[in-house]
């Protein structure tokens, strides 16, 4: 017999989310990102996030191992592409290093502000602190000694004292992160507009 029904063949889909296209995997992370930003991690099962995403529970297993699984990926999301553009800034050794410190941090500010849902917040939660999320703190702490590297080679960090170093690279970089609870405030002013404003502070922290 045929199948002439005309019915689709593949996993079902939940009825108030239609086909947006996306691999599956890709789709319970669209979901988790609206829902633990919205409802709350804890607050959210893995039955809400399947059936935002439109499965069942059950198939959901075959893509992630649980809650844990998409909250790591969505804060490495928040992480690895600002990694990658530092790694380019330090192999750099034309541009000067303060020019370098702006574009890296109008490129990680842009980058947290990015997206209809806030993933900043997911910072503040107390469950990141796991060992699960060893991965995002790794990645996030090479990021951070990035601005480090890049705060020494100005002319002004150059000069600096180790421990005033350090304070000024996490001055900065809490600067960075910061944006995320400001932008919470004001959603619709442009992400380019905080990433300007951030990247010239910062500047000022450092004393260039």
């Amino acid at each position: 017999m045929g199948t002439s029904s005309g019915r689709r063949v593949g996993r079902p889909r939940a009825a108030q989310r239609p086909d947006s296209g996306l691999e599956p995997r890709a789709e319970l992370l669209t979901a988790a990102a609206e829902l633990f930003t919205t409802r709350g991690y804890a607050a959210t099962t893995t039955r809400a996030v399947a059936e935002r995403a439109g499965m069942r529970q059950a198939s959901m297993y075959h893509y992630v191992s649980g809650k844990e699984d998409l909250l790591a990926e969505l804060l490495e999301s928040t992480v690895t592409p600002s990694l990658a553009c530092a790694r380019e800034l330090l192999a750099d050794d034309v541009t000067p290093a303060e020019e370098r410190l702006r574009v890296l941090c109008r490129a990680d500010v842009e980058l947290l502000c990015a997206g209809p849902h806030n993933l900043g917040v997911l910072y503040l939660l107390p469950e990141v602190r796991a060992e699960r999320f060893a991965g995002f703190h790794a990645v996030r702490a090479e990021l951070k000694d990035a601005y480090r590297q890049l705060i020494a080679a100005t002319a002004v960090g150059g000069g600096l004292a180790k421990g005033e170093l350090e304070l000024r690279t996490d001055l900065v970089f809490g600067l960075i992160e910061g944006v995320i609870l400001v932008h919470r405030s004001e959603p619709e002013r442009p992400a380019r507009e905080f990433a300007r404003a951030t990247a010239e502070a910062a500047l000022r922290i450092v004393g260039v």
